[in-house]
């Protein structure tokens, strides 16, 4: 059966709210920045270089990551990346019947089992595909 890709989406947003899921998201620019950093002061000083870039770079970006829920990073992705996300769920969805995204809901929301997987995949495609770790959001 084909599906909307937002539909998943939604169901993702749904699942993620009602598990209160924040995920970890990096400033990637700031880490390649480091890495560039890093590259020319191992050129300039050698391998202490490298050790000092790395404080350096502590000192003024800090911590990298603010928690944002799951559900905003989802309604923000690029098409490619929902499709990537729901062509993965739809391995798991495929064996059941629904009609519309109330249906879906109301057949993943009824088993746990269901959900457990879909959340899986949810945190391991965060982890693999955008690099951001799933937390308990406060």
């Amino acid at each position: 059966m084909p599906i909307d890709v937002d539909y998943l989406i939604l169901l993702f947003c749904h699942l993620s709210e009602q598990n209160a899921m924040a995920a970890d998201v990096k400033r990637r620019h700031l880490l390649a920045g480091a890495g560039a950093g890093a590259f020319i002061e191992s050129l300039l000083a050698g391998p202490p270089g490298v050790i000092i870039g790395a404080v350096l770079h502590d000192c003024f970006c800090g911590e990298t990551g603010q928690l944002k829920p799951v559900s905003q990073i989802l309604l923000e992705l690029p098409p490619h990346k929902k499709k990537k996300l729901c062509d993965e769920a739809m391995v798991i969805l495929c064996p059941f019947d629904w009609s519309g995204l109330s249906e879906l809901i109301a057949l993943v929301m009824e088993n746990a089992s269901l959900q457990q997987k879909l959340i899986a995949l949810l945190t391991d495609y965060f982890s693999k595909e955008l690099g951001a770790d799933i937390k308990p959001s406060e």
